[in-house]
């Protein structure tokens, strides 16, 4: 691994996701055994997210060839379609993480790619994506022989990096690997001296291992989000809790601590025999607006609350979540931003 090279040692690094984006990337929905029998609904609020988000900035949607004309028509003309062969519809994992280097250049983290642990029996086109992007974007490449996936991870922009115990340490991802070894990965490919680790197993029910996007997010510099249960009978209420202790008892990479934030969940929901993920976590911040997951619940309207007085700068725009949270994530999960170099 200290043969790898990284992002930093040639000056790159991961901005915050409220840097300006020189555009998104998403993946269509191809994957009717994740989507059970929702697919055309999946499809739907696919669209309407991409079309939301291009009225900030350009969407590049990647489709298997044969689903290009279907996306097109329900995307419209402002969100463009790509061709490129998929097993899924994660582009926040299958793809590239970018890097800059402030001085105009842009790079792409091509981490390994396994489905999440081989939680899925196709992954073979998905681990091509991130390459295919990096390509596009005519960016410099670093491929990291590490199996990582883009919702495992935040980052501050000024040193401080989120993630979970639950992904990246995990046997049917990486075994062996230690934290000091991730703690040295992380840094070295995002920038940054400081890694705050939280419980990924606080849901009950999170086919990614426990994804720090759905838990916990840099919001700003020095204002981290995280996910609580209102209810302490909820069987996430504990873990959910120590999570957001833990964050006011870490510090940044200045040695600053965080304003930290509670954002409750909407109620329980069960369907074939999965608690559903749902998370207002899950947001997705673009150029001048955040879009933001609404799930026909009573907690919607406080969590709207505290993303306006979180993002008072920018136009929170909710939209339906639930037909992307059946497949197993929400809005950040499918989207994923090419900083502007």
């Amino acid at each position: 691994m200290m043969q790898t090279r990284f992002p930093t040692d040639d000056g790159f690094s991961m901005p915050p996701e409220w840097a300006p984006h020189a555009g998104t990337y998403m993946a269509w929905p191809c994957n009717g055994d994740v989507f059970r029998d929702r697919l055309d609904q999946a499809r739907d609020a696919y669209a309407g997210l991409a079309k939301a988000i291009a009225d900030f900035e350009p969407v590049t949607m990647y489709a298997q060839a044969g689903d290009v004309e279907d996306a097109a028509a329900r995307c419209g003309k402002s969100v463009s379609v790509v061709a490129q062969p998929l097993d899924d519809s994660w582009a926040r994992d299958i793809g590239a993480t970018f890097t800059t280097d402030g001085k105009g250049a842009l790079a792409g983290i091509d981490w390994r790619f396994n489905a999440w642990g081989e939680g899925y029996p196709h992954w073979e086109k998905d681990a091509l994506v991130a390459a295919a992007m990096i390509e596009r974007e005519r960016a410099r490449a670093y491929p990291i022989p590490i199996f990582m996936e883009g919702g495992g991870l935040h980052t501050d922009g000024r040193g401080t990096i989120l993630t979970t115990d639950s992904v990246i340490l995990n046997d049917n991802r990486n075994p062996g690997l230690t934290k000091p070894e991730a703690d040295e990965i992380l840094t070295r490919a995002l920038g940054g001296t400081q890694v705050i680790w939280l419980d990924g197993e606080a849901l009950e029910y999170d086919d990614t291992d426990g994804h720090i996007d759905n838990l916990s997010c840099f919001v700003r510099e020095g204002v981290v989000a995280t996910l609580v249960a209102a209810d302490p009978l909820d069987p996430q209420y504990e873990r959910l809790k120590a999570n957001a202790d833990r964050l006011r008892a870490a510090r940044d990479a200045t040695g600053k601590p965080f304003e930290v934030v509670e954002i409750a969940h909407p109620e329980k929901r069960v369907e074939h025999g999965n608690r559903l993920a749902l998370s207002y976590i899950n947001f997705y911040i673009a150029n001048q607006a955040v879009m933001a997951p609404v799930f026909d619940d009573p907690a919607d309207g406080p969590a709207l609350d505290i993303l306006r007085r979180l993002f008072p700068e920018r136009t929170v725009i909710p939209l339906p979540g639930i037909e992307v949270v059946r497949g197993g994530g929400c809005f950040h999960c499918i989207t994923q931003q090419v900083p502007r170099a």
